[in-house]
């Protein structure tokens, strides 16, 4: 059996987490006492989420929301529906979401949801029909003070709006701060749809330039072109990067010259996807992994980067726009090559801290610019990014562990004031 069939059978996002919590549990000292308490979510929901289909058939539905971590605040997570959504791949988003909320010092806890369904395939109707019934199975553990969902893999601003006037329905008033990512008139906030990717090219920046990894001609090759990877992509064209090679549900496209991203983005809007953009060439979705590159993002789903893709990468930064996507062992393979990896929890925080924002606005009916929500998001993720640096160069180790050590700090010290009850 190869290395890759092995960490596809013997592997899910849960163990990648808890791998992750055993590496960093060695610098919590005194409070490694606690670290129990990030093993195991607090508290996790399935439901059945029966609809009427359009040509007049039940189907049911499986529905996931799991909270891991309140301890510093409401639970704060995205809503995925994905065919492969699963209670496995929810706890562990729901747990990287607890560390990310607390690397960037946010008061929020992590949380996460999710529906088994391919949403290509349903009707609007079938969309929205599904979206209510998921949000009145899951209504009595979610509120502005205690859980937040916001959109992920699948979902959108659309959907969000449905969320919150489901929610709200059964509450006898418009309660806009159940959930983020709303569409702008429904309390949502300007700047959080681009967030996500913002923060990438942020972080990535940022690094970039303590590695002395010019921007200007780097090579960069990103795997999703959603609204992370895609926005990624555009920021780092404008400081003269060269966008060689893109990947999404569709296919991979190279051009080692550059792919033309103002000339892309009118084909995907047409074609919603990639495959055929006369700009580029196709390759095999493996060659991806074999292109010239300086940095790589990783922006689609959690267990890109396997151990054999590890070894091959030509990248010199990696920068986690996806959750997850980088598998324990061939995190030790990146760090023993020289290869500088960004971490999901931390580089693809931009959407979280964005959703605070909106929270924040929704909390008071007061609005924000777009320039505002740019500067504040700039200011936070550069902070925290400098932060996880030095951690990292104090204590010897990867930025990935740095994180950890950060947020795991942060979490296990507000577990130990606030006490056990009962005592």
């Amino acid at each position: 059996m190869s290395n890759l069939s092995y960490i596809a059978q013997n592997h899910g996002p849960w163990s990648t987490y808890l791998e992750q919590i055993e590496r960093v549990t060695p610098y919590l000292e005194h409070l490694k006492g606690y670290i129990d308490t990030l093993k195991r979510p607090k508290r996790a929901l399935i439901v059945d989420v029966p609809i009427v289909m359009d040509d007049g058939t039940i189907q049911h539905f499986e529905g996931y929301r799991v909270q891991h971590n309140l301890s510093r605040g409401p639970g704060k997570g995205g809503i995925r529906y994905h065919p492969d959504v699963d209670l496995n791949e929810v706890m562990a988003l729901s747990a990287w979401m607890t560390i990310k909320t607390a690397v960037l010092n946010l008061p929020f806890g992590g949380a996460k949801g999710g529906v088994r369904v391919d949403p290509r395939k349903l009707s609007p109707r079938e969309l929205e029909r599904i979206t209510r019934r998921y949000t009145s199975e899951i209504s009595h553990i979610i509120g502005p003070q205690k859980d937040i969902p916001a959109p992920d893999v699948g979902t959108n601003p659309n959907v969000m709006g449905w969320i919150m006037d489901t929610y709200s329905s059964g509450q006898g008033h418009t309660v806009t701060g159940v959930v983020t990512g709303k569409p702008i008139h429904l309390g949502g906030s300007l700047g959080r749809i681009k967030a996500t990717g913002r923060g990438v090219f942020v972080t990535g920046r940022e690094v970039a330039e303590k590695i002395k990894l010019p921007l200007k001609g780097a090579k960069i090759a990103v795997q999703g072109f959603g609204n992370v990877g895609s926005e990624a992509a555009y920021l780092f064209a404008e400081s003269q990067s060269l966008i060689v090679a893109i990947q999404d549900h569709t296919g991979t496209i190279f051009n080692p010259e550059g792919i033309d991203l103002a000339e892309l983005k009118i084909y995907f809007e047409t074609n919603q996807g990639v495959a055929g953009f006369e700009g580029a060439e196709m390759i095999s979705d493996e060659d991806f992994w074999n292109v010239e590159i300086d940095i790589l993002i990783p922006a689609a789903l959690e267990g890109q980067i396997t151990i054999e893709r590890a070894q091959k990468l030509t990248a010199k930064l990696v920068l986690e726009g996806a959750n997850g996507p980088t598998y324990p062992e061939a995190d030790d393979i990146l760090i023993q090559r020289g290869v500088t990896v960004v971490p999901d929890v931390i580089c693809n925080a931009g959407g979280v801290t964005v959703s605070y924002f909106e929270w924040v606005q929704d909390m008071s009916s007061y609005f924000w610019s777009e320039e505002e929500i740019n500067q504040r998001l700039d200011k936070l993720m550069v902070q925290a990014i400098n932060d996880v640096w030095h951690t990292s160069n104090e204590k010897i180790c990867s930025l990935r562990t740095a994180a950890f050590i950060l947020g795991c700090e942060r979490i296990l010290k507000a577990r130990m004031e606030r006490g056990i009850f009962p005592g």
